[in-house]
């Protein structure tokens, strides 16, 4: 596990990473949220580096496994928010996410998560008001206002495919 220096010990936190999985529909930005396996809670994909794998392919990798998504997440990251992970024997652990845009091309009906997780698509600003974080939902916020932060251009027409979720 891999620490972010802080000048205590209180201060460090682990870094994870996240897929911020998203297409457009109706010329809107719209976000994949899958539940968290302990809670419950709306959550975007997110898990820990891999040797072997750059940050952008390793958030690409956890959005399959957690939400059955297909698409690759670009290189360039959207941003950062921080969150403790909750843990049942240690205690909560502080974990900064960086978080990387995931432009989803497809959904899996069959995916490793499938029977611990649900998943649906918001509006960006929707999306932002069922997660817990403040600065993922800043960042929520900020690109529903903003769909050119995405790096993609409106359409008029849902893409193809990705009615279900």
């Amino acid at each position: 596990m891999d620490f972010i220096q802080g000048t205590t010990a209180e201060e460090a936190r682990a870094i994870q990473i996240g897929a911020l999985c998203w297409r457009m529909h109706w010329g809107r930005v719209e976000v994949l949220l899958v539940t968290s396996r302990d809670t419950g809670r709306w959550v975007i994909p997110k898990g820990w580096p891999m040797a072997g794998l750059s940050d952008a392919a390793a958030a690409t990798r956890e959005a399959w496994e957690e939400a059955g998504v297909r698409g690759e997440a670009r290189e360039e990251p959207l941003g950062q928010y921080s969150y403790d992970k909750q843990r049942k024997a240690k205690g909560p652990l502080p974990c900064s996410v960086t978080v990387y845009p995931l432009r989803v091309t497809g959904l899996a009906e069959f995916f490793p998560e499938r029977l611990e997780r649900q998943r649906r698509w918001f509006t960006a600003a929707k999306a932002a008001r069922k997660v817990a974080e403040p600065e993922l939902r800043q960042m929520l916020e900020a690109i529903g206002a903003d769909a050119a932060r995405m790096g993609e251009g409106p359409k008029t027409r849902p893409e193809a495919g990705l009615d279900r979720a």
